[in-house]
């Protein structure tokens, strides 16, 4: 019978050896000290910032890259030039924070407020940014190229010349945003919400716009060449000189090449 832990043990059944095996994990087990945050930390890569509160901290030039900074609180915090790329900043407080000429390539932002951010010069693609609130922020001239934004709230967001190249935009709230020349080619809009939104002269070659609500919104000029729109909402939609060559039309019907301002059978 195996009594202790008192060692050597003698311990010659299959019961008491297993039963002591276990033990021995549990304690390895237990000896581990499991990475936690530390808020006292400086700004490096990898560092661990979960729930800090680093509210108005200049972080500019920063090497955040792969950083931990989930749930923190960085409300107006500065981090021009930043290097973000990697970092986890799911469900952070970014209210305000200034982005500008910041890189955060595949950073990930699910569930970030950040409301009157800056991102001037902000390197963006790759980035998630599903559930994000980015109401009013402006992002004119941003690279999004092949960022996932599932149901952010980007209403009445400034986007005019941004990059959104197979961007991942489904059921995204894009109401009254401005979109004037963005590059959305291949991008999925199913379902998305682009009423009363300004897409002239943008391009959305190819585009997923299956259900889309595209009511009172003003696509004079855009490019839609190759575009889904079946199901869309479009009454009141302005599609003066729209190229709709081989658009799918909402009808589920294919406009004929060459095709501009109406779908032509």
């Amino acid at each position: 019978m195996c009594s202790s832990l008192r060692f050597p043990v003698d311990c010659r059944s299959i019961t008491c050896r297993s039963g002591l095996t276990t033990l021995v994990l549990l304690a390895l087990l237990l000896s581990v000290n499991p990475a936690s945050a530390n808020c006292e930390d400086p700004p490096g890569r990898r560092v661990n910032w979960t729930r800090c509160d680093k509210a108005g901290a200049d972080l500019s030039g920063a090497d955040l890259r792969e950083a931990v900074l989930s749930r923190a609180n960085l409300r107006e915090a500065v981090l021009v030039d930043a290097r973000l790329s990697g970092a986890d900043l799911g469900r952070a407080d970014l209210q305000g924070v200034d982005f500008t000429g910041a890189v955060m390539r595949g950073a990930r932002l699910v569930g970030a407020e950040l409301q009157n951010a800056a991102f001037v010069g902000t390197a963006m693609d790759g980035v998630r940014l599903d559930r994000a609130t980015l109401g009013g922020v402006d992002l004119t001239g941003v690279n999004l190229d092949g960022a996932r934004l599932y149901q952010t709230e980007l209403d009445a967001a400034l986007l005019d010349g941004a990059s959104l190249r197979e961007a991942y935009l489904e059921q995204a709230d894009l109401t009254d945003a401005s979109l004037k020349g963005a590059v959305l080619d291949g991008a999925d809009l199913s379902k998305a919400i682009l009423e009363g939104a300004d897409l002239r002269n943008a391009s959305l070659r190819d585009a997923q716009l299956d259900n889309v609500n595209l009511l009172d919104a003003d696509l004079s000029g855009a490019d839609l060449s190759g575009a889904d729109l079946h199901g869309a909402r479009i009454d009141g939609a302005d599609f003066t000189g729209a190229q709709l060559d081989s658009t799918i039309w909402v009808d589920r019907r294919r406009c004929r090449p060459g095709s501009v301002g109406a779908c032509e059978r």
